[in-house]
């Protein structure tokens, strides 16, 4: 087998960690000796062992002279864990084959250098690109301290998502609403608006078998979501957050006796501070989010630069007349100055298509 074979085949490790392992990165390892795979390892959840430390506890013949190939750059700090560098060291393992740079400032470029300075044959950058797809998220949070953002949002053929009576259930087929809960499980939060919460009275669970629940993230400028709402009734179940612009304790105690974690936020333009919020989400571990919210929302968090994926449903349906569309806001003026799409992927889930697209900013972006 090829050393691309071999980062494929730790790829698959890394990826058994999805939804477990935020804000760490996903991680997977491959020891080979003789041209055998004598073990395999993965980070598992957040604290947890290593990839590299995981493949080596699950190796049962002596790994001295084997080659070791690791999705991820091999830690060289201490952490949670001690540095992988010094297991790998202590081991005997020959030479490391390492798909992505890690860019933590702790590391990048510094673990590499410290298995040559021992005499270990380093061989960079297989498989690079995939490997940082795997690690989009990772990479976009240690290096700007915010959420990484994907915009999701499942609309008829013609650009609608609910009816002209605001009724929405359900626009998609079962397997596509399967995928969105993958994803929840995915990311670390997923964010709404109070708009949603009030025409929809929603979970915004997972209900993935297996999965977990996102943190949920409700922004609500002028506090309206209801006490007996599913949200506020299970925050002491599901982790709650409620971002609003209203800071009066009596007001906010409620809701903080029911479950929810509150975080103030300065207005502007009428509005919770997206920047501001932005912020104190990344400085509490939120390194990523599901954006479901309403047109609103969704339109503010897109024009504060924070939506770094757009994820478009589309279902085979018309439903006409003046419903709500999944951006709203005040719009760019000129076709020229549009959030331009660009790699977009297409999936089929049943009778409905997604389109999986990055977002470049428009000249109105801030």
């Amino acid at each position: 087998m090829t050393d691309e074979e071999y980062i494929k085949m730790a790829l698959d490790e890394a990826v058994k960690g999805t939804g477990r392992v935020s804000p760490n990165p996903l991680v997977g390892a491959v020891i080979v000796k003789d041209g055998k795979v004598i073990a395999k390892g993965y980070h598992h959840y957040c604290g947890g062992l290593h990839a590299e430390r995981d493949a080596l506890k699950n190796c049962t013949e002596d790994v001295r002279g084997a080659v070791m190939y690791v999705t991820l750059e091999p830690c060289c700090h201490t952490g949670r864990q001690p540095p992988c560098t010094d297991a790998i060291i202590e081991s005997g393992i020959k030479s490391v084959v390492v798909g992505s740079g890690d860019p933590n400032p702790l590391v990048a470029g510094k673990g590499s250098r410290i298995l040559r300075e021992h005499g270990i044959e380093v061989k960079e950058y297989v498989l690079e690109k995939e490997c940082k797809e795997v690690n989009e998220i990772f990479f976009h949070y240690i290096t700007t301290g915010k959420p990484f953002v994907t915009m999701k949002y499942a609309m008829t053929a013609d650009g609608k998502i609910a009816t002209k009576c605001g009724l929405s259930k359900w626009i998609t087929g079962e397997e596509a609403r399967k995928n969105v809960h993958k994803d929840r499980n995915r990311y670390t939060a997923i964010m709404a608006g109070i708009g949603t919460v009030l025409a929809d009275d929603p979970m915004l669970n997972c209900r993935t078998e297996g999965g977990r629940d996102p943190i949920r993230i409700i922004c609500d400028t002028r506090l309206k979501m209801p006490l007996d709402s599913n949200i506020v009734k299970t925050a002491k179940d599901v982790h709650t957050i409620i971002c609003t612009g209203i800071s009066e304790n009596e007001k906010l105690g409620p809701y903080s006796e029911a479950g929810c974690e509150i975080i103030s936020v300065p207005e502007k333009d009428g509005h919770i501070d997206i920047d501001k919020m932005m912020l104190s989400l990344g400085s509490i571990g939120i390194d990523s989010i599901l954006l479901e919210g309403g047109g609103t929302l969704n339109w503010s968090v897109l024009k504060a630069g924070y939506v770094s994926k757009v994820q478009a449903y589309i279902a085979p349906k018309i439903f006409g007349g003046s419903a709500k569309s999944p951006v709203e806001g005040e719009g760019v003026e000129k076709p020229s100055d549009c959030f331009e799409l660009y790699d977009s992927v297409i999936k089929r889930f049943g009778d409905d298509i997604m389109i999986e697209s990055r977002v470049r900013m428009c000249s109105q972006g801030s």
